[in-house]
C-alpha cells in the first residue's frame, strides 16, 4: 500500500460530474483514506438525488465525513467548514490513517488554505429588507446595485447568485464599506507554506463539451431517479422556502421555482424546459470552478477527460 505524507492536506477537487466520487473511493481504498467532503449541498439530509450525493454502499466502502450532518432548514458556513473540517484531519491522522478532502465548494478550499477575513455580523433588519427586495426584484436586479457599490465583487459573482450578492450588499449597508474591503492582504509566506503542506489534485476537462455531456446526462438520469418527487418531499414538510440555501442549490431552484409558479412537471413539455434550465445552471456552476481551479497555479491537473486511474493520481504525486 502507497504512502503518503499525513501531515499534508490532501484535496481533490474538480467541477461538478468530472468523475471526483470514483477516484476518491477507488483513491482512499488504494491509500488507506478517510473522505472528508467539500460540498456545500452533500451536507443538507434528505437531499440525495439532486446533490449526486454518494450512495449508502459507496459510503460504506470508505468512511465520509461532513455528509448528512445538517437539515435543509439550517444554515453552514466557511468558518464552521474550516473548524469541521481540521477536527476531522486530526481525528483521521491520530488513527493512523491519512483524510482526503473532496468536493467542488471552492470557497470552502479558498477558506482553508487562506483563512478567513473578519467580516461584520448579520443585521437581520438590513437581511429583512434585502428579502423583501430580492423577492421582487430578483438576484439581477440586486447585482446591477453591486456593480456600482462594489465592482470588484460583483465581477467575481454570477448575476444569479442570490445569496453571495445579498450577502456583499448587506456588508455594504451595514458599513459603508465594500465586501471586497474586508479581503484583507494575506501573508505571502504563510500563504506559501500552506501551499508547501497542501496537495491539491484538480480534475479539469481538456475539452469543455466533454463535461457539458456529463453534466446532462447526469441531470437527466437524477430526473428519472426521482428528482422531482425528492423535491416535492422537502416543499411537503411546510418549513423550508428558497430563501434557505439548501434550496437555492443548483438544480433544486429550478424545480423549486417550477412548483412555484404552478407548472405541471408531468407534462413532457415542461419537464424537458426545467431540465435544460438545471443543466444550464449547472454548467455556469462547473464554468465557475473551473475557473477558480485555473487560478492556482500550484494546483496538479489532471485531464479527467482522457480517463483518470489511481495509478495516474499516484505517479503524480511521485
Amino acid at each position: 500500500m502507497p504512502q503518503l505524507d499525513t501531515n499534508k492536506t490532501w484535496i481533490l477537487a474538480g467541477p461538478t460530474a468530472s468523475g471526483k466520487t470514483a477516484l476518491a473511493l477507488a483513491l482512499a481504498q488504494e491509500v488507506d483514506m478517510e473522505i472528508i467532503s467539500v460540498d456545500s449541498a452533500l451536507i443538507y439530509r434528505g437531499m440525495d438525488i439532486g446533490t449526486a450525493k454518494p450512495t449508502a454502499e459507496e459510503q460504506a466502502q470508505v468512511p465520509h465525513h461532513l455528509i448528512d450532518i445538517l437539515d435543509p432548514l439550517e444554515s453552514y458556513s466557511a468558518a464552521r467548514f474550516v473548524a469541521d473540517a481540521e477536527r476531522l484531519m486530526a481525528d483521521i491522522r491520530q488513527r493512523g490513517k491519512t483524510p482526503l478532502l473532496v468536493g467542488g465548494t471552492m470557497l470552502y478550499i479558498k477558506a482553508l488554505m487562506e483563512g478567513l477575513d473578519d467580516m461584520p455580523a448579520a443585521d437581520p433588519a438590513v437581511r429583512q429588507q434585502l428579502d423583501e427586495r430580492m423577492a421582487q426584484e430578483g438576484p439581477q436586479g440586486l447585482h446591477q446595485q453591486l456593480q456600482q457599490v462594489d465592482p470588484t465583487t460583483a465581477a467575481r459573482l454570477a448575476p444569479g447568485d442570490s445569496q453571495r450578492i445579498q450577502r456583499a450588499l448587506e456588508v455594504w449597508y451595514t458599513t459603508g464599506r465594500p465586501l471586497s474591503a474586508f479581503h484583507s492582504q494575506k501573508d505571502a509566506a504563510a500563504l506559501q507554506a500552506k501551499q508547501d503542506q497542501t496537495v491539491l489534485i484538480s480534475l479539469e476537462p481538456q475539452e469543455r463539451s466533454w463535461l457539458h455531456e456529463r453534466i446532462a446526462l447526469r441531470y437527466r438520469l437524477m430526473m428519472e431517479q426521482g428528482f422531482v418527487d425528492e423535491v416535492l418531499r422537502l416543499r411537503a414538510r411546510g418549513d423550508l422556502h428558497l430563501n434557505l440555501p439548501s434550496m437555492r442549490c443548483v438544480g433544486y431552484r429550478q424545480v423549486w421555482e417550477a412548483l412555484d409558479a404552478g407548472l405541471d412537471l408531468n407534462q413532457t413539455d415542461v419537464r424537458a424546459r426545467v431540465m435544460e434550465q438545471g443543466i444550464a445552471a449547472t454548467r455556469q456552476l462547473a464554468k465557475r470552478q473551473i475557473t477558480w481551479l485555473r487560478s492556482m497555479p500550484w494546483r496538479r491537473a489532471l485531464a479527467c477527460d482522457q480517463g483518470v486511474s489511481v495509478s495516474d493520481v499516484l505517479a503524480l504525486l511521485g
